[in-house]
């Protein structure tokens, strides 16, 4: 009988043994592509790049590159041009971090609601995202020129030949365009909050407020947090907004990190200086988004 049961045993380890096997096999068969794709289009690229960040990178001819150390790094850290570039970069980031976040939560929270026509609302604040940038750009840059709507009802003639307005006229467009992003992953979040938590707090006689505090923030956490690292993220690279919009004038006020490194590597063929601003660049971004990661996901870390 003993030696039934350690048969039986032995039995149920192999099965347990073969079984795990059979997962990892699965397990790595399916993340075989993307392990792939992420070696040839991410990991592949940073390595070429950080190669290329230590030569005078000669594109035509990358086996007579000649290899400068830090030279690239030294001559960002006393590169005017960069450091306006990257308070220009700061600067647009505050202008439409808080307001996207914002705005799409209270475009959630309100959709959420049991009101009339949610399908419409919901149609009507998302249908700028599925807009490209190209379309975006051109479709504002009209709007804020000189004979454009917002001259016409605020004044102040081309916002985008302003050194003072440009900037914040990007902002706008940008607000515009990202909120939907983040309206949709919001409102899912809110959605999957149960009703009953928010009924238990009005049988107690919690205000709105202290709901808000107390429930949905705390439910919706890890989509909060999700939604401003890419929104801090993706504001760090904005490009295309100012290229199209302005070219980065007047006087280099809308010149932001990435519309830099761009000009100074197919303008001015640094490559190896631009891809130094983009590794740079890439360091700052992981920067903030561990410290958001840090300070918004609490317990959860």
């Amino acid at each position: 009988m003993a030696g039934s049961t350690q048969s039986n045993e032995e039995s149920g380890r192999i099965d347990l043994t073969r079984s795990a096997t059979r997962e990892w096999i699965a397990g790595t068969t399916f993340a075989i592509p993307y392990l792939v794709t992420a070696l040839l289009f991410l990991f592949g690229p940073l390595a070429i790049a950080l190669y290329m960040s230590v030569h005078d990178w000669n594109a035509l001819a990358p086996a007579q590159s000649q290899f400068v150390g830090l030279e690239n790094y030294r001559t960002l850290v006393g590169d005017p041009d960069f450091w306006t570039a990257l308070r220009n970069t700061v600067y647009f980031v505050v202008l439409t971090v808080p307001p996207i976040i914002v705005g799409s939560l209270l475009l959630a929270l309100g959709v959420n609601r049991d009101v009339r026509g949610k399908w419409l609302l919901r149609t009507i604040f998302f249908s700028p995202y599925v807009l490209t940038v190209a379309v975006v750009g051109l479709l504002w840059t009209e709007i804020f020129n000189a004979s454009g709507l917002v001259a016409y009802y605020i004044g102040g003639g081309n916002w985008l030949t302003s050194y003072d307005l440009a900037m914040p006229a990007i902002a706008i467009a940008t607000v515009w365009w990202q909120l939907a992003f983040n309206f949709i992953i919001l409102l899912a979040a809110r959605q999957n909050v149960s009703d009953r938590l928010y009924e238990a707090a009005k049988l107690d006689g919690a205000s709105t407020w202290r709901m808000m505090r107390d429930i949905t923030i705390p439910q919706m956490r890890n989509p909060l947090v999700f939604v401003v690292i890419v929104t801090f993220v993706g504001s760090f690279q904005v490009f295309g907004q100012p290229y199209i919009m302005t070219d980065g004038g007047p006087s280099s006020s809308t010149t932001t990190v990435v519309l830099y490194l761009y000009e100074t590597a197919f303008t001015s063929r640094q490559f190896g200086y631009a891809a130094a601003v983009g590794y740079v660049l890439f360091m700052i971004l992981i920067a903030i988004s561990a410290t958001n990661y840090y300070f918004l996901a609490g317990d959860r870390r």
